[in-house]
């Protein structure tokens, strides 16, 4: 079952109601987003929204060698277009990653969602697995740009993706 997103619900419930989440200082890192509510397995709680650019102009846009740690907005949709939210972009943004995420991200029709992938308590930070894509040339020093402190009993210690035997 997939509920859904809050722009759709805006029109059929009560605003006082229809949020699912609020931003605020997270403990593991920055900015995050948590649960003002119950959220059940299979919600579709907000899109990830943003300016669409190309991957040339999102390549010149963050130079990760450069920055004293990888700080970004960006989300890739398909191989012609990336999403840079700090340009007209939604709370999606502010979501953490987890190697135990509690979401998951959804690429439909060019656009990107956030899904609930088990049911979420009020109060819980949102999280979905960033798993930024390797190519293969990670070294140590890659390892430790992306490093990863969510904490969870599986953490990899890193937000790349999990390694396979193709990685």
């Amino acid at each position: 079952m997939l509920v859904e997103p809050d722009e759709i619900q805006a029109k059929r419930t009560p605003r006082r109601t229809r949020k699912w989440f609020e931003v605020r200082s997270s403990p593991i890192h920055g900015s995050g987003v948590f649960a003002l509510r119950p959220i059940p397995k299979g919600t579709r709680i907000v899109e990830y929204t943003g300016k669409r650019i190309t991957n040339e102009e999102a390549d010149a846009l963050y130079n990760d060698y450069e920055m004293e740690r990888h700080h970004t907005f960006l989300f890739s949709v398909d191989e012609h277009t990336v999403i840079d939210a700090t340009h007209q972009g939604s709370d999606a943004r502010f979501i953490n990653h987890s190697c135990s995420p509690n979401c998951e991200s959804v690429i439909e029709r060019g656009r990107i969602f956030i899904d609930a992938i088990r049911d979420i308590a009020p109060g819980e930070e949102l999280f979905f697995d960033y798993a930024y894509e390797r190519d293969g040339e990670e070294d140590a020093e890659d390892e430790q740009r992306y490093a990863c402190h969510c904490g969870a009993p599986n953490c990899r210690k890193t937000i790349l993706a999990p390694l396979t035997e193709k990685s």
